[in-house]
């Protein structure tokens, strides 16, 4: 897979996604969904899809997993966060060709005309070759600000999935999924006491596991307690939320 840079045409080497960016590692998708996707990633669907939903609610998760899942199936894809582009999409999007093209943060360029043109040529450049086009933004189509009405119908031919947030159940599965890949066990007190002290935000929860498993290969350790969160956290300098929060 390919990680499309945002500061110029040029494509880099590919690059892996992260391991946990996978779908059997995504928690609480509506039902149908990761089938959908998959499908999309090797080739099944020629239907472009639309995620939207709020900040961590797992959309890059899905676009990077079905890049993973498109390149297992022997395709190429290309994945590209375009939170950085506005305003100078079109030379990036014009070297993008895969099999599987997956955009993030659409909401940050849609709103300029030259980026919506650009976006719209792809829109067409996939759907002729047979490839696949997976989409993500915070808002739905017909709520985002696109410039070019033309690509505002394009996007609402997409399906569309909308993505909720995960309550403290979920993130606890979360949790325990990345635990378990990595051969550690969280004590449920210190599940608990993450989710009194620390952000609740998924990607925050998500950063702060990876700051405890460094420290738990580094310490041999595979089961992760309050006391070893406490060290991690004064070790890090990793900020905690108030109790009262």
């Amino acid at each position: 897979m390919a990680l499309a840079e945002s500061a110029g045409p040029q494509l880099p080497l590919a690059l892996r996604a992260p391991p946990d960016q996978r779908f059997d590692r995504f928690v609480d998708a509506p039902a149908g969904l990761i089938e959908q996707l998959r499908a999309l990633a090797e080739g099944a669907l020629g239907q472009p899809i639309f995620l939207c939903g709020p900040h961590s609610s797992g959309k890059t998760h899905l676009l990077l997993a079905a890049c993973a899942d498109a390149e297992a199936a022997g395709r190429r894809a290309v994945y590209l966060g375009l939170r950085d582009l506005r305003g100078k999409a079109r030379a990036v999007l014009q070297a993008v060709t895969a099999d599987l093209v997956a955009l993030d943060d659409l909401e940050a360029v849609v709103g300029e005309r030259e980026d919506a043109l650009a976006l719209f040529d792809l829109y067409n450049a996939q759907q002729a070759s047979g490839s696949g086009l997976l989409l993500a933004a915070s808002d739905s189509p017909d709520a985002l600000p696109v410039a070019l009405p033309d690509l505002r119908s394009r996007l609402a031919q997409c399906t569309r999935w909308t993505l909720p947030t995960l309550d403290d159940g979920g993130r606890v599965r979360m949790l325990r999924l990345r635990a378990a890949a990595r051969g550690l066990e969280f004590d449920d007190a210190a599940l608990d006491w993450m989710l009194r002290r620390c952000s609740r935000d998924p990607g925050s929860l998500a950063a702060l596991f990876e700051q405890l498993d460094r420290a738990s290969l580094a310490e041999k350790r595979g089961r992760l307690t309050v006391p070893f969160l406490r060290q991690v956290l004064e070790a890090q300098g990793s900020p905690e939320r108030s109790s009262g929060g």
